[in-house]
């Protein structure tokens, strides 16, 4: 089975699956209403660690230009509405998150 990442922005919670069996589930913060995170069925395209910036320790870039999954220096922020459309982690959760799932993993958004 496939390993696959199945994000809701309105619970702010990330799930990592393999096939149909939840592996963990992970607090985050997503877009504000001005800059929603998108819905949609995108891939992991790219993995950088240390991006700099408000991306924490760790980016990944997903099919989206411009959007990814990324840790936060502003962990006062998960669980909110702050982002620019970005999924944001804890910076320990999305280096875990990122050593469980390869580059070409699917990541599926809703609300």
């Amino acid at each position: 089975m496939a390993r696959w990442i199945d994000v809701s922005t309105s619970q702010h919670q990330l799930k990592l699956f393999d096939g149909n069996k939840l592996i963990k589930a992970y607090p985050i913060a997503v877009g504000k209403i001005l800059s929603p995170t998108p819905s949609g069925t995108y891939t992991i395209i790219n993995k950088q660690l240390h991006p700099g910036g408000p991306f924490g320790v760790l980016w990944m870039g997903l099919s989206k230009p411009h959007y990814g999954i990324h840790g936060t220096n502003n962990p006062a922020s998960i669980g909110k509405n702050v982002s620019h459309g970005c999924i944001r982690m804890f910076n320990h959760d999305v280096l875990e998150l990122s050593s469980s799932v390869p580059i070409g993993t699917r990541v599926s958004i809703h609300n």
